[in-house]
């Protein structure tokens, strides 16, 4: 049976996918959670995004259900690890 990511691990992989779309070369302990996801940063557009959460599923090994969008924006690294992780079914709160 697998484990659930801990919400420390939902953090870090969504950094890095972010990281990844923004095409930088920062560490993610170097993002900040509200760091918002298209600002003076990071650069993540609605077609990058798509492509994030396709990633975010295979490192995570969660599987993000269309509902969970549904009336949501997304403008932060926090709102993401939020989904992610109500997705999961890991606490929200470190």
């Amino acid at each position: 049976m697998p484990t659930e990511p801990t919400h420390a691990a939902l953090i870090d992989a969504v950094k890095r996918v972010a990281i990844a779309e923004s095409r930088l070369s920062v560490q993610p302990a170097d993002v900040a959670d509200d760091e918002l996801l298209n600002g003076p940063l990071l650069s993540v557009n609605s077609f990058g995004f798509l492509g994030m959460l396709m990633r975010l599923e295979d490192e995570t090994g969660v599987t993000l259900p269309d509902d969970l969008f549904v009336g949501r924006s997304f403008t932060t690294i926090a709102d993401l690890v939020d989904v992610v992780a109500q997705a999961a079914g890991t606490a929200v709160a470190p």
